[in-house]
C-alpha cells in the first residue's frame, strides 16, 4: 500500500526549521522523544513520515505561544514556514478517525514549536471507497427545498432557547407564508425539556405540511438532531417520518464517527453546524484552518455546513469567509459536493459583496435577526433578503432597487450600520 496522505501546516520555532519538521513527522509516526529498539531502518523506511517541502516565510522575534522550546545556543529568533508532509496510508488504513489523529493530534503540544496550524490535507482514493460523502449536496438540496438559481435563503430560530413547540411553529407558519426556503433550529435548541424535538417536529411539519398542500411550497427545516448516537437516529427518523427534509448536527458535539455513524442511517440532507470551530482557528498559529477543517466533514457526509458571513458578529474577517466558501466550492475526490451556509449577523446588506467576492448564488443565506428584527416583522425581513439578491445578481444597486421596493428600504434604514 504506496498511498499517502498528504498535509501541509504552518509551523514557527526556534529550532531550526528541518530539525523541527523532523521531530513532528517522527512524533505523528514512527517515532517518538528518543530511538526505541523497534523502530528500524526498514520500520521507518515504510512507514515514517516524510517531510515533503519546507518552504520558509518569516523571521519574528518573539513566540506566538507559551511553552515553546529554544536551543541551548543560538536561540531568541523564530522562524515561520509552511511544512508539507506525507504519511503512509499504512499507518492509518481507511479510517476517519485515526487520520485526524495522525494529522491533528499530539503535535500541537510539542515542545518543538511554538505555533502550528493544520492549514490542508489531501487523502487517497480509497478513503472515497469507504466514506461516500454528501448525500445530497448542492444539487439534492436544490431539488428539496425547490430552489433554482439563487440563494437558499432562510433564517435560524429566535429566541434560540425558550420558544414552545406552539410558538415555534406559530412563527414557522408565518414565514412560510411569507415564502421563506429555509428554516433552521439553533444550535443551542436540540431536544430540552420545554420544547421536546418530538413534540416540536409534529407541530413545526403540520404547519410546514399545511402550507404546501396550499402553495406548493414546503419550506425546509433543519431540526438539530445532536444528541447520543442512537437517539440521534431516533430523531432522524421522527423527522423522517413527519415530512421533514432536512436534520440538523452540530459538527464538534458528536465528532466525525458521529457524523458518519448518522450518514449511514441518514434518508435527509444533514445540515453541519460548526459551533465551536472558533476554539479549533481563532489564533492565527494554532489549531486547523478551514481547508481542512471542512474536508473532515465533506468526508464524513455533511451536505450543508458553516462559512460564517460578511461583516459578521464574530471576529472572522471578509476575507477569510471568502477562503471559506471557495474551499467548499472546490472538488475533493473528485466531487463530495457542499453546499456554504452564510450566516452570523446578516442582513440584506451584505448580499452584494458577498455575491461579488464568492462568485456564486450555491449558497443558504441565513438571517436571524436580520428577518426577525425586521420592522415590518420576519415576514418583510425575508422579503428585503430576497430584494437584495434579486439586485446583487442583477447588478443594480441597492439603494436604488430600494426605493421601489419597501421591505428593502425598511432594511436598509434598520440595518445600515452593516453595510
Amino acid at each position: 500500500m504506496s498511498e499517502r496522505v498528504v498535509a501541509k501546516y504552518l509551523m514557527e520555532t526556534a529550532f531550526p526549521i528541518e530539525q523541527a519538521a523532523d521531530v513532528i513527522g517522527g512524533e505523528q509516526s514512527s517515532g517518538t522523544f528518543v530511538q526505541v529498539p523497534g523502530e528500524t531502518a526498514d520500520l521507518r523506511e515504510r512507514f515514517r513520515a516524510r517531510v515533503e517541502e519546507i518552504h520558509v516565510l518569516e523571521t519574528v522575534s518573539e513566540p506566538s505561544l507559551p511553552g515553546g522550546g529554544v536551543p541551548t545556543e543560538g536561540g531568541g529568533n523564530y522562524t515561520r514556514a509552511e511544512v508539507t508532509y506525507s504519511f503512509s496510508l499504512e499507518n492509518m488504513g481507511v479510517n476517519l478517525p485515526t487520520l485526524i489523529a495522525t494529522v491533528a493530534g499530539n503535535l500541537f503540544e510539542l515542545r518543538d514549536v511554538s505555533g502550528l496550524k493544520l492549514l490542508d490535507f489531501d487523502v487517497p482514493q480509497a478513503f472515497a471507497e469507504r466514506y461516500v460523502g454528501p448525500q445530497f449536496g448542492i444539487k439534492g438540496t436544490r431539488e428539496l427545498a425547490g430552489v433554482f438559481d439563487r440563494p437558499i435563503i432562510g433564517t435560524i430560530v429566535k429566541p434560540s432557547v425558550g420558544l414552545t413547540p406552539d410558538a415555534t411553529a406559530s412563527l414557522t407558519g408565518d414565514l412560510a407564508e411569507a415564502g421563506i426556503d429555509f428554516i433552521k433550529d439553533d444550535e443551542l435548541m436540540a431536544d430540552p425539556p420545554h420544547s421536546p424535538l418530538k413534540e416540536r417536529v409534529e407541530k413545526v411539519m403540520a404547519v410546514i405540511n399545511e402550507a404546501a398542500d396550499r402553495t406548493g411550497k414546503k419550506v425546509m427545516f433543519a431540526f438539530n438532531i445532536t444528541d447520543e448516537l442512537d437517539t440521534m437516529l431516533e430523531h432522524h427518523d421522527t423527522v423522517l417520518n413527519a415530512g421533514g427534509t432536512c436534520v440538523m448536527v452540530s459538527l464538534n458535539s458528536i465528532g466525525s464517527a458521529g457524523v458518519a455513524y448518522l450518514r449511514k442511517h441518514c434518508q435527509l440532507p444533514i445540515h453541519g453546524h460548526r459551533n465551536g470551530w472558533g476554539m479549533l482557528t481563532r489564533h492565527p498559529m494554532l489549531g486547523i484552518g478551514f481547508s481542512a477543517y471542512q474536508k473532515i466533514w465533506r468526508l464524513a457526509g455533511v451536505d450543508h455546513i458553516h462559512v460564517n458571513g460578511f461583516r459578521n458578529k464574530f471576529w472572522e474577517p471578509d476575507d477569510s469567509v471568502v477562503q471559506s466558501m471557495k474551499a467548499c466550492f472546490k472538488p475533493f475526490l473528485g466531487g463530495y459536493e457542499v453546499m456554504p451556509v452564510i450566516s452570523s449577523g446578516q442582513s440584506a446588506g451584505q448580499a452584494p459583496d458577498t455575491y461579488k467576492r464568492a462568485g456564486s448564488v450555491d449558497v443558504m443565506y441565513l438571517a436571524g435577526g436580520g428577518i426577525m428584527a425586521h420592522p415590518g416583522g420576519p415576514a418583510s425581513g425575508m422579503k428585503a433578503l430576497s430584494q437584495a439578491w434579486e439586485a446583487a445578481v442583477n447588478g443594480i444597486d441597492l439603494e436604488t432597487y430600494a426605493e421601489v421596493h419597501i421591505e428593502l428600504k425598511q432594511a436598509i434604514k434598520k440595518f445600515g450600520n452593516l453595510f
